[in-house]
């Protein structure tokens, strides 16, 4: 019986133990297993925020004034299930475990392999942060890189020296845009070619945005007809933009090199003229930037031109693939485009590589394939894209595919929401008028330079000293010798303002009579006077010289008002050449003598644009010349003037009209009652009966409205504003023996305006009239110099006054 209570007792005991002991077991699991879940989420946590973080993160700070964008790039790491990193110390790969939730945490020996992994990472991470600052910093040779463009510069700009690159390189290459560096102060060569009025207004615009953003001497190479060459060489020799070099090459010349190709496009010959330059251009040059005259550019051309180092050895021409379906042949039913690469390639904006291209025979290839293509196609559409295209087909490995920012095509269907606005290319006949949904944005960027002052962009380039015109160094000696405690060096610095000129602003045509005696209208104005315009314009039947003095801006509203004129639109030969603001004066005989000086007719008119001409004075004029023999004789028709005070005026018909609006108290004689010594000599008494032309002597302060020959002397620049302006050159008319003789059947009428500034600052300022008095005695010693013994009696003339 005790063996047997014992046995139950042992047993009631281990079994208590056991349970206690299985109890204890449980908490303690339960406890590690808390724990441990407490530690796994903590480790998560600590990996999500690591997986939340981007690789490659690029931020764009945007330029307020413009849209060029300036990019800044920095590594961070992300997602490392995506991450393979090739070691550059040892070559081994390091593929890192994914950033997972469900990541076995109690494993110990996994998580110090995780660790370890990250430590090396962030090691490879921080190397490549060195290495790209210091490309960024001092890198000379060209970047790799796409340009910020994925899908259409992927496979651009890739150079010789890609095949170099470390695998790391290539797994940890950003997609922030890096351009190829220039050397500071490198030479670059643009090349257009711009025929006619138009297309010299539009290269101004291309020129300046070029300007605005550019670091680098440039040398701009144009191939005109004989318009743009004289439009465009008076406005590059009067804006004297440092480190500005200008060529020009006829285009006459290479007319013959493509006349036979047949052409649709509306460039007519000269949209053909790219594939000459070759020919064209120095033997010398080795590569050039050819553009349209349609574009422009919102970034600094220097990283177009870098683009040249990552040419291949083989590679000839650098273009952007075409952005519109027109090579695809699906635009139309039976639509049958030349034969293209792909989507073919733009030549709007091109890199020539032009001494390979001669080295392979570029003039004989191109020709071939033309004269093969037009065997079946007829005639070009798209002028020498067509060709560029063709030959491309035939020759692919000759083309470094340029990413689309850098022709940025806006037609109706561009894709330009793909590319960044490097360059802006309007391709479209409708130019700016074009329907695409970022168009405002472009246009915008357009008019900025549009209507951008043009003396800002005349700065010297920090550390590329040019070397200086003949003309600067004259200028710059004329300007040191002044003295500025003068009272009057105002007067005498507007002087020696050089002013930007663009001749022929609108389209011009003029065709010489056959006798020798036409006639043009010399006038000057400002923005003020521009509704003159067309009353003159009905009133003169012949060629008119009109140059005006406006801002940038101002010219573009001018433009904008011919435009939606019907009288000025149909007028073609009025000649429009802008003088471009500067300075505080009004340099009224600078911009007279422009007129003067760009007038195409043996005679000339010389009146101001607030007169209207009598009807039929045009006609008359011509017979007076030929009556008075002007051809063979010095003399200058004087042209009697009157005014009215009405704004509204019926228009005296003739001579016999006039004069009774005269009497009725309707017209005045011109100035009768402020400034009568300036038209008294013109002896109305006399003309009111007078049949034939009279002849009048010089007086003091005479200043007639009068026709001469195209050779008489010009104005006097050193008066400027109000004042002895036309007093002075009438003067010089009669030093140099010219005789006065007054139309009597000729008249012309002053409309009422708003008295000018510059009158306004003679009758409020003393200093103002002081100086003038002074130029006046200067004019008068420069007339005895010039004249001798003859001149004496104008310097006598105004002291007796």
């Amino acid at each position: 019986m005790n063996l047997l209570c014992r046995g139950r007792l042992k047993l009631l005991v281990a079994s208590l133990t056991a349970v206690v002991l299985l109890t204890w077991l449980y908490l303690l699991a339960g406890n590690l297993e808390k724990t441990e879940e407490r530690w796994r989420r903590q480790v998560e946590k600590e990996e999500e925020k690591k997986c939340d973080e981007p690789i490659f993160k690029c931020e764009t700070e945007e330029n307020v004034s413009l849209t060029n964008s300036q990019h800044v790039c920095t590594i961070k790491l992300r997602n490392m299930a995506a991450l393979s990193v090739m070691s550059a110390r040892d070559g081994r790969s390091l593929l890192l475990a994914p950033c997972v939730a469900d990541t076995p945490a109690s494993r110990v020996l996994e998580r110090a392999v995780l660790e370890s992994r990250v430590r090396e990472v962030e090691e490879e991470n921080r190397q490549i942060r060195l290495q790209l600052s210091q490309s960024q910093g001092t890198a000379v040779q060209p970047q790799d890189g796409n340009y910020g463009n994925q899908q259409w510069g992927a496979s651009a700009d890739t150079g010789p020296e890609d095949g170099d690159n470390t695998a790391e390189e290539k797994n940890n290459h950003t997609e922030c845009p890096r351009s190829p560096t220039v050397q500071k102060c490198e030479l670059i060569h643009v090349a257009c070619v711009c025929a006619g009025h138009n297309a010299s207004r539009d290269v101004v615009t291309l020129v300046k945005s070029v300007l605005f953003h550019r670091r680098n001497p440039l040398h701009f190479h144009f191939i005109t007809d004989t318009v743009a060459n004289r439009i465009l060489s008076s406005l590059f020799q009067s804006w004297m933009v440092p480190s500005v070099q200008v060529s020009f090459y006829d285009a006459d010349e290479l007319k013959s090199e493509v006349s036979w190709i047949p052409n649709k496009h509306y460039s007519g010959i000269y949209g053909l003229m790219k594939l000459t330059l070759t020919k064209a251009l120095p033997s010398d040059l080795s590569k050039v930037i050819v553009l349209d005259t349609d574009i422009t550019f919102a970034t600094d051309i220097a990283e177009l031109w870098g683009i040249f180092r990552k040419f291949t050895d083989k590679q000839v021409i650098g273009l952007v693939e075409n952005q519109s379906d027109w090579y695809l042949g699906n635009l139309w039913k039976n639509h049958k485009p030349w034969p293209a690469l792909g989507r073919g390639f733009n030549t709007g904006v091109i890199l020539l590589y032009l001494e390979r291209l001669r080295r392979i025979g570029w003039e004989q290839m191109w020709r071939l394939t033309a004269e093969r293509e037009l065997m079946s196609m007829l005639s070009t559409s798209l002028a020498d894209q067509d060709i560029f295209n063709a030959f491309i087909k035939q020759n692919p490995v000759l083309v470094h595919q340029l990413p689309c920012f850098w022709n940025v095509q806006l037609s109706d269907h561009t894709r330009s929401e793909q590319c960044y606005t490097e360059v802006i290319h309007w391709n479209s006949p409708k130019k700016l008028r074009v329907k695409n949904k970022h168009v405002e944005f472009f246009r915008n960027l357009y008019l900025t330079f549009l209507e951008y002052d043009g003396n800002l962009l005349r700065r010297e380039l920090f550390g590329c000293p040019s070397q200086a015109s003949p003309e600067t160094v004259q200028l710059q000696a004329a300007l040191e010798e002044l003295d500025e405690d003068d009272q009057c060096y105002d007067f005498r610095r507007e002087r020696l303002t050089i002013h930007r000129v663009h001749l022929y602003f609108l389209q011009y045509e003029y065709t010489p009579t056959k006798d020798d005696t036409d006639v043009t209208l010399v006038a000057q104005l400002s923005m003020d006077r521009l509704q003159m315009l067309e009353a003159i314009c009905k009133h003169w039947e012949g060629p008119i010289s009109l140059a005006l003095y406006m801002s940038d801006a101002e010219a573009q509203q001018f433009l904008r008002y011919a435009q939606a004129s019907e009288v000025l639109k149909n007028r073609k030969n009025v000649g429009y050449h802008i003088v471009y603001k500067e300075g505080q004066f009004y340099p009224v005989n600078l911009v007279r003598n422009v007129a003067l000086k760009n007038t195409n007719t043996p005679y000339v008119f010389l009146t101001d644009v607030d007169f209207l001409p009598m009807y039929g004075l045009y006609d008359y004029l011509r017979k007076s010349v030929v009556q008075l023999d002007m051809a063979h004789t010095k003399k200058a028709l004087v042209v009697p003037a009157f005014e009215t005070l009405r704004y509204r005026l019926s228009f005296p018909k003739s001579k016999a009209e006039l004069l009774s609006m005269l009497d009725m108290g309707t017209l005045y004689t011109f100035r009768y009652h402020v400034w009568p010594k300036g038209h008294a000599p013109t002896n109305y008494a006399k003309w009111r009966t007078a049949t034939t032309p009279y002849k009048v002597e010089w007086e003091p302060d005479f200043e007639p409205y009068v026709v001469v020959r195209r050779d008489c002397p010009e104005y006097d620049q050193r008066f400027v504003g109000f004042g002895w302006n036309k007093v002075s050159h009438i003067m010089e008319l009669d030093a140099q023996e010219y005789d006065l003789m007054v139309l009597p059947n000729a008249f012309m009428i002053h409309m009422p305006h708003a008295p000018s500034f510059d009158i306004s600052k003679f009758r409020s300022s003393s200093s103002y009239r002081n100086c003038l008095n002074t130029l006046k005695d200067e004019f008068h010693q420069d007339l005895s110099r010039k004249y001798g013994s003859a001149a004496l009696k104008y310097l006598t003339a105004q002291r007796n006054i």
